[in-house]
């Protein structure tokens, strides 16, 4: 079990073992998605994974967030 102190800010730190089992890098940017169930998911989702998301779609421009919304769609069923 893992524990993180929020800030008065809001932030955290992840700790060590997290930030490894999730590779993430500084930069990286995190996804928190809450289930239907009340579950909350956690997932690395770098610039990187959106780039190549990106280029995949042959030449089309879709924002970030339409992005996002579509990996947790095809992930999670959302």
């Amino acid at each position: 079990m893992n524990l993180a102190k929020v800030s008065a800010n809001g932030q955290i730190t992840v700790p060590v073992e997290i930030r490894r089992a999730l590779k993430l890098k500084e930069g990286d940017k995190m996804l928190f998605f809450q289930k239907e169930n009340g579950e909350i998911v956690v997932n690395n989702t770098s610039l990187v994974a959106i780039g190549e998301a990106q280029r995949a779609v042959a030449g089309a421009k879709y924002s970030e967030d339409e992005i996002l919304a579509d990996i947790m769609r095809l992930r999670y069923g959302g």
